[in-house]
């Protein structure tokens, strides 16, 4: 696949480029990404990186660094320390990242580790789940009926536990639309303290599962039934977790299942009465 004619950035050695590998489907990587995997001797790719991306840079060293809840994986400081001894070696590093490296990715941490060892940089957008992985679902994370804004959170810190930092009644209140990553594990929590501050049990919840990709699942829930819900479909991460009114145009907007067939559950979901171009 030759890349269009245009002034693709060399990778050099001793540089490292952090780069986003999208939400799952390797359709959805950037020109700029498919270019940095074409010339890299090393790439150190996340848990949520496709094996077919990886395909992409057959010259490279595949090093895997992914970071999984629950699960045995490589310290934070380690990670940021091998680039920087990769960089240092002469090699040209892509780290490689699933989403987008500044969206939850600890690519901040990281180009700041490196920049503070003095190794160049470059950053690479992806397209993160939180938008990406709710559009295969055929959930708008902004409809003009719907919100006027759109908050993204994490359900975990640093150390696993519940987000104690988050002032959920603040959120509750301020966001139409809250799109939550890694929130599997203290889901129970999370909703609890939505509905504590004043969110609608009834409200629309929707879990996307390994968004993007051919095993993605979708469930669609209210926020006081998504925990048991989740527990009986038998759900588990990776997953993007979104709340609020935006989920209920999944009933129009399923273009998976309309392309195998299917027809819409409701063309007005949101009652409007009228048609879309009259918004």
């Amino acid at each position: 696949m030759p890349l269009p004619c245009a002034d693709w950035p060399s990778l050099q050695p001793g540089w490292v480029w952090l780069c986003g590998a999208g939400p799952g489907d390797p359709g959805l990587l950037t020109l700029h990404a498919l270019n940095a995997l074409r010339q890299a001797d090393v790439v150190i790719y996340d848990a949520l990186v496709q094996e077919a991306i990886l395909d992409w840079a057959p010259q490279a060293e595949h090093i895997y660094a992914g970071k999984r809840g629950g699960k045995p994986s490589a310290k934070q400081r380690d990670i940021s320390l091998r680039l920087v001894e990769l960089a240092r070696a002469g090699k040209r590093v892509l780290r490689l990242k699933g989403g987008d490296p500044f969206v939850f990715g600890r690519g901040g941490e990281e180009a700041q580790t490196l920049v503070q060892h003095g190794v160049p940089i470059r950053i690479i957008p992806g397209i993160s789940a939180g938008i990406g992985g709710l559009a295969y679902a055929g959930i708008p994370v902004t409809h003009r009926d719907v919100n006027q804004s759109v908050t993204f959170v994490t359900g975990h810190d640093q150390s696993g536990n519940a987000t104690g930092s988050l002032d959920w009644p603040a959120i509750a209140r301020g966001s139409q639309v809250i799109v939550i990553y890694m929130g599997m594990k203290h889901i129970a929590h999370i909703s609890g303290e939505l509905m504590r501050a004043g969110r609608a049990a009834s409200e629309p919840v929707a879990i996307v599962t390994t968004a993007t990709t051919d095993q993605q699942r979708v469930l669609e829930t209210t926020l006081g039934s998504c925990v048991a819900d989740i527990e009986a479909e038998g759900l588990e991460p990776p997953a993007i977790i979104c709340v609020g009114r935006a989920v209920s145009m999944r009933q129009v907007l399923d273009w998976q299942a309309q392309a195998a067939g299917e027809a819409p559950r409701d063309l007005d979901p949101l009652g409007r009465g009228r048609p879309a171009e009259s918004a």
